[in-house]
C-alpha cells in the first residue's frame, strides 16, 4: 500500500500528493462535471502559496540580519531584531506544519531580494551595497536558531 503524507503531519507534501492523485482520477475519466485538472491546480497552488510565505519570511530575516550586522546605526536596531524575532517565528510555525518545505526553499534566491532590500536602506547609514555578502552567510538553521544573532561590525552591542 502507497504511503500519502497527511494532512495535519505534513500540509505541503499532503497539497502535492492529493493535486497527483487528482490528476489520476482525471485521467481514468471519471463520468462526473468536476474539473479535476483546475481543481488540481487549485491544491497545487496552495502548497505553494505556503512555499512562497515561507520564503518571504525568510527573505525579512536575512534583510534585518544584514542591517543588524554591518548598520552604524544604533536606533533602529529594536526594530529589525523585532522583525527578525516575528518573521523567525512564521518561518518556524509553517516548516513545523509542512516540514518538507525545506528541501523546496530557495534561500539563495531570497538573499539576493534580502540584500538588496538591506542595500537600499544601509545606504542612508553610509554602507556600500559591496560591504555585503555576494552569497548568503545564513544557512537554514541559523536563520531560525531564536537564539543567534551576528555581531555588529562596527562594534554596536544590544
Amino acid at each position: 500500500m502507497d504511503r500519502h503524507p497527511g494532512y495535519d503531519e505534513d500540509f505541503f507534501a499532503w497539497t502535492q500528493d492529493q493535486a497527483r492523485l487528482l490528476r489520476e482520477a482525471a485521467a481514468e475519466r471519471t463520468n462526473t462535471p468536476i474539473d479535476w485538472d483546475k481543481l488540481a491546480e487549485e491544491v497545487e497552488g496552495v502548497g505553494r502559496s505556503e512555499l512562497s510565505a515561507v520564503e518571504s519570511a525568510l527573505m525579512r530575516v536575512m534583510e534585518h540580519l544584514l542591517k543588524l550586522e554591518f548598520s552604524p546605526a544604533a536606533d533602529p536596531r529594536a526594530g529589525w531584531k523585532a522583525s527578525v524575532i516575528e518573521h523567525r517565528a512564521r518561518a518556524a510555525k509553517d516548516l513545523k506544519a509542512s516540514p518538507s518545505l525545506r528541501n523546496r526553499i530557495d534561500l539563495d534566491g531570497e538573499y539576493a531580494t534580502a540584500r538588496d532590500l538591506a542595500a537600499l536602506g544601509l545606504a542612508r547609514d553610509g554602507v556600500r551595497a559591496e560591504e555585503l555578502p555576494e552569497a548568503c552567510p545564513y544557512g537554514l538553521d541559523r536563520l531560525l536558531d531564536r537564539a543567534w544573532w551576528p555581531a555588529n561590525r562596527r562594534g554596536l552591542e544590544d
